[in-house]
């Protein structure tokens, strides 16, 4: 699969933009600031109906502008694709592949699998663990719809559960028949959504560490811990015993939404005692795993885009990230570099064919 042309209206700091790519070594060089970057969410949205960087696909548009249009042409198993996403202020976006539009966009997920590597991903090691559930349940979605309808269905009687129990809260009247009634649904699909995760993650588990080995040169051993109380023998009782706790709180206290996944790093969680070197490595990792996770699963080879990785990387790291990337088990691939002697510095014919573009002044230009 790969991006053949890709055209924006509005998008960002795009006022117009028209660009076609080759099937394999696609460079964005320019200095920090230029727009590199959202080249990258606007094929993120070709991809995944969203962006990677903002909640709200208002802020996708450019300040001046009224809508933001972004047209896509892809490749894929011989046949091309039109991809078109378009919103206008105050409206409903609109995503269609092929002149057709779908029922549900979720619809759309993993039919055009992409994997982005970018510099807010230190947030997988930061921030809480909704966000490393985010993270493992996008993955896990791309290949087992199944999991996904769960995952939704879920969330809504989690949605419900917690409104009521706050609406309890403000008028002092606990129901607890009423909270009764959410109580099967809720942990037959806990335990459901934990034996997915589990079994995914001891599938993942080898292909990340794999990739970290090879990134680092073996010389630590990372792990990925999953925690769940959704599988203990008595989760039923347990979430039962809970609600006087749920009803002080006004929120469900237990549920694979507490799920945690823990990163370690020779036994100790990484977040503590990992160096910054190390952490981007383990981030770079992740992503490199997702990327040959997807692929053996959907049978597809993912775009894969690299958003300035090269910050906090040694010289070795560099050198042996850029010989995975460059081998035979990677198709098109994007990379983002605000210095431009250094990308063709790296770059060998093990990257053709390839292309490099310089953006600037809210243009893209290729470069010989």
């Amino acid at each position: 699969m790969f991006l053949q042309s890709l055209s924006l209206q509005y998008f960002k700091n795009y006022e117009k933009a028209e660009v076609s790519f080759c099937d394999h070594f696609n460079c964005l060089v320019g200095l920090n600031g230029s727009g590199k970057t959202n080249i990258l969410d606007s094929i993120y949205y070709l991809s995944t109906t969203k962006s990677a960087f903002h909640a709200l696909d208002s802020q996708s548009i450019q300040h001046d502008g009224q809508y933001f249009v972004i047209n896509g042409q892809i490749s894929l198993s011989k046949k091309e694709h039109k991809i078109h996403c378009s919103l206008k202020r105050n409206s409903r976006k609109t995503f269609k592949v092929d002149d057709s539009e779908y029922d549900k966009l979720s619809e759309h997920v993993g039919k055009f699998p992409i994997v982005l590597i970018a510099p807010n991903d230190d947030e997988l090691i930061r921030e809480s663990n909704e966000v490393r559930r985010r993270f493992f349940d996008s993955i896990i979605s791309q290949y087992d719809s199944e999991y996904l309808k769960l995952l939704i269905r879920y969330n809504h009687y989690l949605k419900q559960r917690n409104a009521l129990l706050k609406k309890m809260a403000e008028s002092g009247r606990v129901d607890k028949v009423m909270l009764e009634t959410y109580k099967t649904p809720m942990v037959n699909d806990s335990a459901e959504i934990a034996m997915k995760r589990r079994s995914f993650i001891q599938e993942f588990l080898p292909h990340f560490q794999n990739n970290y080995d090879r990134i680092a040169d073996k010389k630590e051993r990372v792990e990925i811990v999953y925690n769940t109380k959704a599988l203990s023998a008595d989760f039923g009782k347990q979430f039962a015993d809970n609600i006087q706790r749920d009803i002080q709180s006004q929120r469900t206290g237990l549920g694979i939404h507490r799920d945690e996944y823990i990163f370690e790093i020779d036994g100790f969680p990484i977040k503590k005692y990992g160096s910054q070197g190390q952490q981007k490595s383990l981030l770079i990792s992740l992503k490199l795993a997702q990327f040959g996770f997807v692929k053996s699963h959907l049978k597809i080879t993912p775009i894969l885009m690299l958003d300035d990785i090269f910050d906090k990387l040694d010289d070795g790291r560099i050198d042996r990230l850029m010989s995975i990337i460059g081998s035979k088990e990677f198709g098109q691939v994007f990379l983002t570099d605000a210095r431009e002697e250094r990308t063709r510095s790296l770059l060998s014919e093990k990257f053709e064919p390839m292309k490099i573009f310089r953006v600037e002044e809210n243009m893209i230009t290729e470069l010989d």
